[in-house]
């Protein structure tokens, strides 16, 4: 159910390896032939939530945003290599346009998003974070999404790589992210508590990467969100499967400023209109992402 066009990996990793740190504003054009087929219906600007605005971003008119744009179908490089487009651009642009501002989309590794939110480098992040308590120590988030982990391997299994046993063998994920620092360190902890031989962890700042080096061999499987490891099958044109069902299923969320919850409620607010309007269910089935969809948008969700 998570799929978007069928790009070549390699283009997609050199694209990213060429990255800078400059934004992109999200309504200039691109290559029509980028996106997936489908329309989405403009949102109207509601003046109640205008006035909610943090003042630095209403007086600019518009929001800069941080992303790991390496991530598709959520949020990656169209063909021109600058433009941000994906599943999270479409939905955050929707909701910004209730604010009556612009986005512009700001490439960033995805471990320094955070920290640029919180230093004010970004107004806010949004690049399929997870949300888990570490992070809301940290920032403000707001549920918008869900999704699970998942593992991928070469087509057929050559490594007969067990999820439940993977002791020995070589697994890559991207930096940053839970997989990396939640899910893999349970993992090695139970091999070596068993005295088994300790997992290879491969980790990369740039998952396009990570896909890459299942997909050579590199590395026996790799863990990561469900929408992007159903693109990566497609990308790949079918060298990768999925192995097994998608587990920990949990929201993702944009990252405010701590300070900002009630610029997040004011987000909850504009996502509850686009869900009433259609627009939100609209925007994920035309990236094939609708099994994500939740109604209960909230600022710091309650979660295990």
């Amino acid at each position: 159910m998570f799929r978007t066009r069928a790009l070549a990996l390699a283009a997609v990793a050199s694209t990213a390896l060429a990255l800078t740190a400059c934004g992109s504003d999200s309504l200039s054009e691109g290559d029509a032939s980028a996106t997936p087929e489908a329309s989405t219906s403009a949102p109207t600007v509601d003046e109640a939530l205008v006035a909610k605005l943090p003042e630095s971003i209403k007086s600019a008119g518009v929001i800069k945003i941080g992303t790991d744009a390496t991530y598709q179908p959520n949020e990656f490089l169209d063909a021109d290599g600058k433009t941000v487009i994906g599943m999270d651009v479409d939905l955050f642009d929707a909701v910004m346009a209730k604010f009556g501002v612009k986005t512009e989309w700001v490439p960033s590794a995805f471990d320094a998003i955070i920290l640029g939110v919180q230093s004010g480098k970004y107004d806010v992040g949004v690049s399929s974070f997870t949300v888990n308590n570490e992070r809301m120590a940290q920032a403000t988030m707001v549920s918008y999404f869900k999704a699970g982990t998942q593992w991928v391997t070469q087509k057929g299994n050559p490594k007969a790589i067990n999820p439940d046993d993977a002791c020995g063998k070589t697994v890559a994920v991207q930096k940053g992210t839970v997989q990396a620092d939640v899910d893999l360190p349970a993992r090695q902890k139970a091999c070596t508590d068993a005295g088994k031989p300790e997992i290879n962890v491969l980790v990369d700042a740039d998952q396009a990467k990570v896909t890459a080096s299942v997909q050579s061999g590199k590395a026996d499987a790799m863990l990561v969100d469900l929408p992007p490891a159903i693109a990566a099958v497609d990308l790949t044109g079918g060298q990768l499967e999925l192995l097994g069902e998608q587990y920990d299923s949990a929201p993702y969320g944009y990252v405010l400023k701590k300070e900002d919850t009630a610029f997040g409620e004011a987000i909850v607010e504009a996502l509850k209109q686009l869900e009433s309007e259609g627009t939100y269910l609209e925007i994920l089935t035309k990236w094939k992402t609708e099994g994500g969809a939740i109604n209960d948008f909230a600022v710091n969700p309650t979660v295990s």
